[in-house]
């Protein structure tokens, strides 16, 4: 059996007007986060770690932003391109950990629902995805509220 561990992070700007949106899940609150697609950055993480864990470059390189066909994509989309990447290689996710990094809005209510999304979208059972938030008690772009970013990282099997 063949054991790879990736790492995935990635950072967005919030901004008024744009749906905020992670894990797949829409997130009621004032603000979203700004990117060339829908901004989901803990699914851009997820991409990454697993990119990553394969040795297969990370997600700027798959899906450029200075491609047209990305503007506004669903980043679920994106991961399901990642899994089949992952998968025509024979590997398969172990676990999945991942921290939301964020002042507000708080994403307690919204651990579930963010694993289940993860879960769905990955194909794996809900046991092998970790959800955590966290704030930034205050400090930086993300303890100023305007900012959010994602750590993912994941063990993959062969």
């Amino acid at each position: 059996m063949e054991l790879r561990t990736g790492i995935g992070y990635d950072i967005h700007r919030l901004v008024e007007g744009r749906r905020l949106v992670l894990g797949g899940v829409e997130i009621p609150y004032i603000m979203g986060l700004l990117g060339h697609s829908d901004g989901d950055a803990l699914l851009h993480a997820v991409s990454d770690a697993i990119l990553g864990a394969l040795s297969a470059g990370d997600i700027g390189e798959h899906f450029p932003d200075s491609d047209p066909q990305f503007h506004g994509v669903d980043s679920a989309r994106l991961l399901e391109k990642v899994r089949s990447i992952m998968e025509e290689r024979g590997f398969s996710i172990n676990n999945l950990d991942t921290i939301i990094y964020a002042e507000q809005p708080k994403f307690l209510p919204f651990k579930k629902q963010i694993q289940g999304s993860l879960s769905h979208i990955l194909g794996i059972g809900p046991e092998r995805v970790s959800v955590k938030a966290k704030t930034n008690e205050g400090l930086g772009e993300i303890g100023a509220g305007e900012a959010i970013a994602c750590h993912a990282v994941v063990t993959l099997t062969k």
